[in-house]
């Protein structure tokens, strides 16, 4: 697609490139929808348990997915210079890193994550259940490092049709292996919790061949110079690092103050975390869109700036943002008109369904807010200045964990007040990343 035409920032022109990433963010988060559905009917301890074993594996994940968004913009600027064959490159660059970084963690973790998940989990049985769940769900590490740079390269050259073929593969995956394997259905054995770790990890393997198999049967390889197979290029590494590093702490410790929020509701208690988490996966899916619409932001501008057309930037993200603000109104709407019968996909506790109700409620507030702030977010690191994204989002974050201490730990709110920390954390993004844009220097950033 060319991107350099002014039709190309109309909504239509942007939903075309962002409706595939939402169509692949959708189905990839059957995944967490499926689990947590499933294990709820398994009980709150494997409820809970989930929710913690998955925040660990989400903390390595997204030091995976902080690189791939690096990588992302400087294939996106590759691909609006028109200098297609140094795509392919950065992209097999990637491989090759990520997947030395997963085997460092894949050993840590089977070293450390017993160490690290008993300083944070409080209730043995849950700590047990978290550990039979881990135990399992970290040979994921290695299909994800291959899944989020496929995924970045074709957001980056705006090839985003095959994000949703490939999200089918994987949530068609996972929910029969999650049947089979919690339940013991069909001959195999009741695995419980660690049925659902192992079915997610064969599905991210079924989605990595599927890429491999897609990219190699419908690509033009030669063009982006995907056949240029070779050791580590460190100069080609340390050039898309300089722009990744900063988006990789970001997105850790991002997901470092979940951790903190659901250590602190696990300590109010089982009921409390099984809520937390049954919101969380809410959360995860009235997100699709904002998170569809914030890599469309992200790959658009470094295009546009590539391609020359750096006074454009604000209005693309004011248009974007204006999109995103009308399509998560029409997304609460929907939620806050039938909170019950929502969540009574994840559970058939009617008195769980009932104390969860108020948590919905905070956070389809925070998610209007968060529209509009992902969206100005993003525009800021798709420029590539990923240091001051990463300032931006460290600001925000002091005051998140702040506040979650405060409301959670120290005064022992309920999970609704607790949720509210999603409310300043978004107010904070918003605030700052407009203030960057408006007058931060980013208009001639190199990359």
């Amino acid at each position: 697609m060319d991107i350099t035409q002014n039709k190309a920032y109309s909504n239509r022109k942007i939903w075309e490139i962002s409706y595939p990433i939402f169509l692949s963010l959708l189905a990839q988060n059957v995944i967490n929808v499926t689990d947590t559905a499933f294990l709820g009917r398994v009980g709150e301890v494997e409820l809970g348990a989930s929710a913690m074993g998955a925040l660990y594996y989400i903390c390595i994940f997204t030091i995976a997915f902080g690189f791939s968004t690096g990588s992302q913009i400087m294939m996106a600027r590759r691909n609006g210079e028109k200098e297609y064959g140094q795509v392919g490159p950065v992209m097999l660059q990637g491989v090759y890193f990520l997947l030395f970084l997963s085997l460092d963690f894949f050993l840590f973790s089977r070293a450390f994550a017993g160490s690290i998940m008993s300083v944070l989990i409080s209730s043995d049985a849950i700590l047990d259940a978290t550990m039979e769940f881990l135990g399992w769900r970290i040979f994921g590490f290695f299909f994800i490092a291959v899944n989020v740079m496929f995924r970045a390269l074709f957001i980056g050259i705006t090839r985003t049709k095959i994000l949703t073929l490939s999200s089918v593969v994987m949530a068609v995956t996972n929910i029969i292996l999650d049947y089979l394997l919690i339940f013991g259905k069909a001959g195999f054995p009741e695995m419980g919790i660690q049925g659902a770790a192992i079915a997610s990890v064969v599905a991210e393997a079924a989605t990595t061949l599927f890429f491999i198999i897609y990219t190699f049967c419908t690509i033009d390889i030669k063009k982006y110079g995907l056949n240029r197979f070779r050791t580590f290029d460190f100069k080609l590494l340390k050039r898309v690092l300089d722009i990744s590093v900063f988006t990789m702490l970001q997105y850790f410790l991002a997901m470092a103050t979940w951790v903190i929020f659901f250590v602190a509701i696990e300590r109010l208690g089982q009921r409390e975390l099984a809520i937390a988490n049954i919101a969380r996966s809410v959360y995860i899916v009235l997100f699709i869109p904002v998170n569809s619409l914030s890599a469309t932001t992200n790959t658009l501008v470094s295009n546009i700036i590539g391609a020359g057309y750096t006074n454009q930037v604000t209005r693309l993200i004011r248009k974007i943002a204006l999109l995103s603000l009308t399509l998560m109104a029409v997304f609460v709407a929907v939620t806050c008109s039938i909170p019950q019968l929502i969540l009574s996909v994840y559970t058939n506790d009617s008195a769980l369904i009932t104390d969860a109700v108020p948590s919905l409620y905070v956070i389809s507030a925070a998610m209007l807010v968060s529209s509009v702030a992902n969206i100005a977010f993003n525009g800021v690191t798709g420029t590539g200045n990923t240091r001051p994204a990463f300032w931006i989002e460290m600001v925000t974050l002091v005051f998140y964990g702040s506040y979650i201490y405060y409301i959670g730990v120290y005064l022992r709110q309920p999970v609704e007040v607790c949720f509210t920390t999603e409310l300043v954390y978004f107010s904070g993004l918003l605030l700052l990343s407009v203030l960057y844009l408006r007058f931060g220097k980013w208009q001639n950033k190199k990359i």
